[in-house]
């Protein structure tokens, strides 16, 4: 039997599990003893076992979900080692019990019976419930560090460095500046002084960049990680543990801690309070996103050759809107020195183009034409593997068939065929599972061509929204085929799938948005535009093909 071998040792300190290394070769000689083929070994360290997301684990959870898995089951050296949630444990177990693959502890060996099942789920519990209370104590811990003053964190604010400190037979560490005159301190210090002058994030940001000052990981600086500095009280000498949204204390709903005075401040007291009420005093108001829509049409869908995505943003007093890339908003031209694109003339070519590149009858032709082939050619390669399986089972039943008639005239005994008979055995169920399989994805698979014609006269209804509909059902529409827009130089990129009508009798489809979420009936000018919308609201797309057009010389139509 094929087997992957899984290892885990935890982030916390308090771990008292086995090394990765001796896990490893106790399930390597484990499968040794059994016979099994080590086909994969994965290891997560220093992941904690109360969530899934650990690099190594979905590997292995996506390889296992796969058509054919590579292995049968999963040696772990406990239970624990493959999660402590068990949620997650029922879960997983369940999706890949569902794929004929089994978990095995190789300590704790439960049967396949309720009794085992029942043992395996107290052990998981337990294990949870160990997990559970070992976190708290680990917060417990740090919480009372923190009120000593000692610093909790890995990695010390910039301007700053960690000094350790023997806390009796313990070693702990306690925040420092950075020695007086160093560059690190005068940047720190810089910040405050272009925040008392009223500069904000963004603009304190782009002055570094450009005057070639980098982070403690030598990257630009950013409206964020300018931010970061200005609203840390560290830098006034206050140790704060628990106030960031988010933390285990704050989801807990215990208070922060903080200890005024902790080590030597680099900015003092009163700076720092003048600029956070300067930050407070500039906060725009907060509105939730969902009730703010988007007025750029082209949101979520245009990118920069950077690889950021081109944010709208406004000018004058909201007199002018165009699109630029969120880096070199962020970072200045030191991040990205993209181009910035008036907003009504760049979606206006955009339009226009996919009106003319996109939804026009020769292209869609060509398309529908390679979806059916496409679809054709996918029905039929199920229907030769399932041809392939069914000559294979007839081929081991006729085996069997031949072992038995030998058993029956005495040829030979059952002690010298047994062991041929069992792995016949074995393998008729495997293809009879395969078969199954095989048969489930050929009805998948079928369908009926797509029809051209409906497809022209579903295509025309929706263009209609290019030309009469409100922003919402326009950029509904575009939503529903077009992947993504890329810049690159004087070219661009646009990424779009085939979209199709939705199919008639039980098919599935995407619906890609409510009718009853299209602006309402304020938005309906004509007859044309009632269907339009009708036609939107059952839209699906081809999932065979993503088609790519370039269109050169895009760029250079804008002014400079």
């Amino acid at each position: 039997m094929k087997v992957a071998l899984y290892a885990r040792v935890s982030s916390d300190v308090q771990d008292t599990d086995l090394s990765l290394s001796a896990q490893l070769r106790a399930l390597r000689e484990y499968a040794q003893r059994k016979g099994y083929e080590i086909v994969r070994e994965f290891i997560d360290e220093a992941e904690s076992g109360r969530s899934g997301n650990r690099p190594a684990f979905k590997e292995m959870i996506a390889l296992g979900k796969i058509k054919e898995p590579p292995f049968k089951a999963i040696l772990v050296w406990k239970l624990n080692r493959f999660t402590r949630s068990r949620v997650d444990s029922i879960t997983y177990k369940a999706l890949l019990r569902s794929k004929g693959i089994e978990v095995v502890s190789i300590n704790e060996p439960f049967d396949d019976s309720p009794t085992g099942r029942l043992m395996e789920g107290v052990i998981e519990s337990i294990d949870e419930f160990y997990s559970a209370n070992l976190g708290q104590d680990i917060k417990r811990g740090l919480r009372e560090n923190a009120r000593r003053g000692f610093f909790n964190g890995s990695k010390p604010p910039y301007g700053f460095h960690k000094v350790p400190f023997r806390d009796g037979g313990k070693m702990r560490s306690r925040l420092e500046p950075d020695p007086e005159g160093s560059v690190s301190v005068k940047v720190v210090r810089r910040i405050f002084d272009l925040a008392l002058n009223d500069k904000g994030c963004k603009d304190i940001a782009r002055v570094l960049n450009r005057e070639g000052i980098r982070t403690s990981t030598g990257s630009l600086w950013s409206k964020t990680t300018v931010h970061k500095v200005l609203t840390n009280e560290a830098y006034a000498g206050t140790l704060v543990w628990g106030g960031r949204l988010g933390h285990p204390a704050i989801r807990s709903g215990e208070p922060p801690v903080r200890v005024e005075g902790a080590w030597e401040p680099i900015i003092d007291k009163d700076t720092f309070n003048t600029v956070k009420e300067k930050m407070a005093a500039r906060k725009p108001e907060v509105v939730h996103p969902r009730v703010v829509p988007s007025f750029y049409l082209l949101s979520g869908l245009f990118y920069c050759s950077c690889g950021m995505a081109m944010i709208g943003r406004s000018a004058k007093s909201h007199r002018y809107y165009y699109y630029m890339c969120n880096r070199s908003f962020k970072q200045g031209h030191e991040g990205c020195r993209a181009r910035i694109l008036p907003k009504d003339k760049l979606e206006g070519l955009v339009i226009k183009q996919i009106k003319e590149r996109i939804l026009t009858e020769e292209c869609l032709e060509g398309l529908v034409r390679l979806v059916n082939e496409e679809l054709d050619s996918s029905h039929n390669i199920y229907k030769e593997r399932l041809d392939t399986v069914d000559a294979e089972l007839s081929e081991v039943r006729m085996r069997l068939s031949r072992l038995y008639d030998a058993l029956e005239t005495g040829k030979v005994t059952l002690d010298d065929l047994s062991p041929r008979i069992r792995e016949l055995r074995v393998r008729q169920d495997e293809l009879n599972k395969a078969r199954v399989q095989l048969e489930a994805e050929t009805v998948l698979k079928e369908s009926e061509p797509i029809d051209i014609g409906k497809v022209k006269e579903y295509v025309e209804d929706l263009k209609c929204l290019l030309e009469e509909g409100d922003l919402i059902q326009s950029k509904a529409f575009l939503r529903s085929f077009i992947q993504r827009i890329d810049v690159d130089g004087d070219q661009v990129r646009i990424d779009y799938r085939l979209p199709l009508p939705a199919r008639g009798g039980d098919r599935e489809v995407t619906e890609v948005l409510p009718i009853g979420t299209l602006g309402g009936a304020e938005g309906i000018r004509t007859p044309d535009l009632l269907r339009a919308k009708e036609a939107l609201s059952q839209l699906s797309y081809s999932p065979t093909y993503t088609v790519i057009i370039y269109i050169t010389g895009f760029i250079s139509q804008f002014a400079s």
